[in-house]
Formats: structure tokens, sequence, C-alpha cells
């Protein structure tokens, strides 16, 4: 039937738990089968060696047993075959009746004779057999005497090194060369002392002596290999953890292979490089945030005015011309205060996402110096600040967004307009260097405490002295600057003190396709490798104002070139 179980499904099923029996018996961290694994080598290695050394030393051994114990044997044969032909004194040693001469026996009985015979002479168990040698074909035979054969057991003890070898047993044939008188005897030793140690015993005494210290050496390797790999593990679990500052330390990385320590370095390359990237997202979370809060309350301030003008209006104002018109003055100041927000924001916004493309151009700085200094003419000989530009004769030919960097000069010198009072003067000089040309605007206006330098690039701030002109602007206008500078690869830093003036420099490069670093020079490098022809490839005699003109730029960095304590 098909429900009976087969006989064999028992044995079958007890085999295929016994590999899970077996792994969880088995270490599960990396060490710990680490561990397991030298010492199987270790032990596999031990086992091997133990067994070749064993079976080479007993060869080894019985070798030099066999050949002490012929040396013996043949002592103990000199010693009695002159004992026997001096006792005898020209008689035969063994009668032919078989009877070995009373005078011999007598000699052979001797305790000295037989203690000379044992204890030092052969150190074992001597037999001593007398008999006669008849031929046997062409061999010789021994044939034993009827008498009983003698015996001297060994008495004293084993010197030092030796040991009792039971069990062993050498006979050697000895025969007398006088052809008068001829006789035969042989020697049997047994149980000798020997110097042949138990060899087993001292090699599995050594191999576990080997084994266990094999366990705490293999212990100590495999938790130094493994420390990188645990430092890793904690680093890992920290970062998941949101401690971005875990790392592996640099002298447990040296510790282990060299593959685990280049792991645990760009272990730390990466976690390094994360920390960046989320200090960089919450720097920009902060600032969006605050660049909303800021918004806002630019905002509230137009809004909340026009709001109140509204209701005046609605609660009978209208009625009264001076103050209709007034409110409407101020109306309109609101909504072109709302408009220039808006336009500045959106510029802003603009610049900071990437989506401004630069049209670089060879062009005459001049040209858009001279061109933004004119526009703001206007309001400074209404504000009553004269305004003067310093050209130089020759042109200056510097790869720039004109249009931009118009902007820049006219935000610039708007600023100096505005924080300069009634009589004073600001100037504008255009100056060629040896890497690019310098923009400078020099007012003589209310000055910048120092305390204010470093946030005056930043968006929405007007510094904390009140006046008319803060009040009036947006906070905008040197935001954009540095951006657009930025852009172009180049810098702007001020000098100022409170009550005397400012001083803004405004560098750029001949090429911002040149500065290494640069949105524009990357852009450039791969327009160049991907797209440019042959002509335009490096090593071509065109000129690098041949390249693309338009650059689309990434948001320019954080950092404001200010400097940090006040011009003397």
């Amino acid at each position: 039937m098909s429900g009976t179980p087969s006989p064999s499904a028992e044995p079958i099923e007890g085999r295929s738990r016994l590999p899970d029996r077996l792994r969880r018996l088995a270490p599960h961290t990396f060490q710990g089968r680490l561990t397991v694994a030298i010492l199987a080598v270790v032990a596999l290695t031990l086992g091997l060696a133990t067994v070749l050394i064993i079976n080479r030393l007993d060869d080894y051994f019985s070798s030099q047993q066999s050949i002490e114990l012929e040396q013996r044997s043949q002592n103990v044969a000199s010693f009695i075959k002159n004992l026997a032909d001096k006792a005898s004194s020209g008689r035969p040693v063994v009668t032919r009746d078989g009877e070995l001469d009373v005078v011999v026996q007598a000699a052979l009985a001797d305790h000295r004779s037989q203690r000379l015979i044992a204890d030092e002479l052969g150190q074992a168990n001597v037999v001593i057999t007398f008999g006669w040698i008849v031929p046997d074909g062409e061999a010789r035979k021994f044939v034993a005497a009827p008498s009983a054969p003698l015996q001297f057991d060994l008495e004293v003890p084993p010197q030092a090194g030796k040991t009792r070898a039971n069990g062993v047993t050498s006979t050697q044939m000895y025969s007398s060369l006088d052809v008068f008188r001829p006789y035969a005897f042989t020697v049997t030793l047994s149980d000798p002392y020997t110097f042949r140690a138990n060899v087993t015993g001292i090699l599995a005494a050594v191999a576990l002596f080997a084994l266990g210290l094999s366990v705490l050496v293999s212990a100590g390797m495999a938790r130094r290999f493994t420390t990188p790999l645990r430092r890793l593990t904690e680093a890992s679990r920290g970062l998941a953890e949101g401690d971005l500052t875990r790392r592996v330390p640099p002298g447990e990385v040296r510790a282990g292979s060299s593959e685990l320590a280049e792991l645990a370095i760009q272990f730390n390359t990466m976690a390094d490089r994360l920390q960046e990237s989320v200090e960089i997202i919450r720097r920009d979370r902060d600032r969006s945030r605050d660049f909303l809060a800021d918004v806002s309350h630019e905002l509230r301030t137009p809004l909340a005015a026009l709001r109140m003008f509204n209701e005046l209006l609605k609660e009978g104002a209208a009625d009264d011309p001076e103050a209709r018109s007034e409110f409407l003055e101020s109306s309109g100041q609101q909504i072109e205060r709302l408009d220039w927000l808006a336009q500045n924001l959106l510029e802003l916004s603009k610049l900071d996402s990437g989506l401004v493309l630069l049209d670089l151009r060879p062009d005459d700085l001049r040209a858009a110096v001279e061109t933004a200094v004119e526009q703001t003419r206007s309001a400074s000989i209404r504000r009553g600040v004269g305004l003067t530009v310093h050209l130089p004769d020759a042109p200056i030919r510097v790869r720039h967004d004109p249009q931009r960097i118009g902007q820049v000069v006219a935000n610039l010198v708007a600023n100096a307009v505005k924080f300069t009072p009634r009589g004073g003067s600001v100037g504008v000089d255009v100056a060629a260097t040896a890497d690019g040309a310098r923009i400078e605007v020099v007012d003589t206006g209310v000055g910048i405490d120092p305390s204010e330098l470093p946030h005056i690039f930043e968006r929405f701030y007007r510094g904390s002295r009140a006046n008319e002109a803060r009040g009036s602007g947006s906070g905008l206008g040197l935001a954009i600057v540095r951006s657009i500078v930025d852009m172009h690869g180049g810098t702007v830093e001020v000098e100022s003190r409170v009550g005397s003036g400012s001083r803004f420099t405004v560098t750029l490069p001949r090429d911002p396709r040149l500065v290494a670093g640069t949105p524009a020079a990357e852009r450039a490098a791969v327009a160049s490798a991907a797209d440019a022809p042959p002509y335009l490839m490096e090593g071509s005699p065109i000129e690098p104002d041949a390249g693309p003109a338009n650059m689309q730029e990434t948001s320019p960095t954080e950092r404001p070139q200010v400097n940090p304590e006040p011009a003397p």
C-alpha cells in the first residue's frame, strides 16, 4: 500500500539529521570556525607526522638494539670460551657422551662469573647451551648436548637511561676453533636492558602538548585576524543606529590581513563621506527652513501694509482725496517691493539649482562694468552720491557672462550708493591681473561692523544696525553676487570699517573652464573628451576660446570670502 512506510525510511531520515546535528555542534562565529580549521590542520599534521616518526624510529631502534645485543652476545661468548678453555686444561669441554666438563661447569657456576656474564657482559637473562655442530647437507646444524643448559638471571638494576625490554630475545651460535676438541654453544639473551624508550608514549605526549599549544596559538591568531571584522561589525551597527562618528580604529585595522585592513580603510572612507553627505543634507535642510522663514517674514511686511491700506480705504479713507492718494502711492511701493523680492528670489533659486546657463564669452570686461555703472548712475544722482568709474585703456579680455557680471557690478554699486550718505562718493575700478581681472567697488559710507562681515553674503541678512537703507532692501543682493562669482570660479572679498566705508573686491579667472574643481571645468572636460572634433583636442593650434560657450553650473559653495578682521 502507498501508506506503508519503507523499511529504509528511518535510516535515511537518521542520516539526514546527522549533518544538522553536527552543524549545530560546530561553531557559528568566523573566529570559532577559523580556530577549528587551524586546529584541524595542526592535528592532522601532528597525526601523520607521529605515525611516520613512530614507524621510522621503531625500525631505527630495533636495528640499533639488534646490533647492541649481538655485541653483548659476542662478549659473553668470548668470556665463556676463554673460561672453558682455561678450566678444561686440554680436556674436551663437552665429552662424547654429551656431558659438560665438571671443572668448566664449576667455573661457570661461580657466582662472580654468573654476575659478570648476566649483569655486566650480557645485561640480560643469559642462557648457555653447549653441544656440537654436525653437517646437514651443505649447511651445518647445532645439536645440543643432553646436559641441561646453564641459565644466569639478571639481578642488578638498570643503569640511568636504560629500561627492561621484556619479550626481546637474541640467540647466537658460536663454535670452538680447536679441531682436536671441537664443541659449540649458543648464547641466548632475553629481557635485556636497553636504551630504547617508549617512543609511542613520548611522541603522544609531545603531540598532546603541541596540540594544546596550537589551541592557544590558533585562538590568538584567529582573534587577531578577525579583529577588523568585529570592529567593522560594531562600526556598521553604530552607523545603522545613527551614530555617524563610528569608525574602525586604525591600530586594529593593521592587526588583520591586508585584505581586511583595506576593507576597513574603505569602510572608514565610506563612513566619512556618508557623514559629510548627511551633514550637507542637514545644512541644506536647515538653510531651506531658514530660507522659508525669511521669505515668510519678508512677504508678511508688504502684505500686512497692503491689508491695512485696504481696510482703511474700506472704512472711509477713500473719501479723503489726500489720504487715498497717499495710500495708493504706499500700496504701489509695497507692490514694487513684492515684485522686486519675487524677482530676486526667483533669480537666486535659479542660481542655486543650476538652471542658469552662463553665456561665457571672451569679451572685453570693461563694457559689462561700464554698462552696469551707468544703470545705477541715476540713483546715485538722486541720493547726492558721487559715482566714478576707472577703466584701463587696454581691453581686458576674459571669458565671462557679460549680463551676469553686469548684475554683480550693479548690485555692488547699488548697495554702495544705498549705504553712502549724501555728499559721499562711490568708485569702481577695473584692472587686469596675471590670472584674469579684478573689479573693486569702494564707498565712503557707514561701513560694516566686524561681527557682521561673515554674514553679509547670507540671504535676507541686513545687519543689526537698522537704518533706512537696510530696511528698504531685500537682503538678497550680495547672495546673488556671491553665487554668480562662484559660478565663474572667482572670489569676492570685503574690507570695511564702521564709519570709513567698505571695499568689495571681485576677482575673475581668465577662463572659468580652466579653474580646477569648478563645474565649468568639469563640464568642459567632459565635452572635450566626448564631442570635440580632432582639431579641438589637446595639442591643437586652435585657441581655448574656440570651445563651447554656454556652461550649465551647479549651486555655489557656502563659504563667503570675507576678511576676519577689519582693515586698518
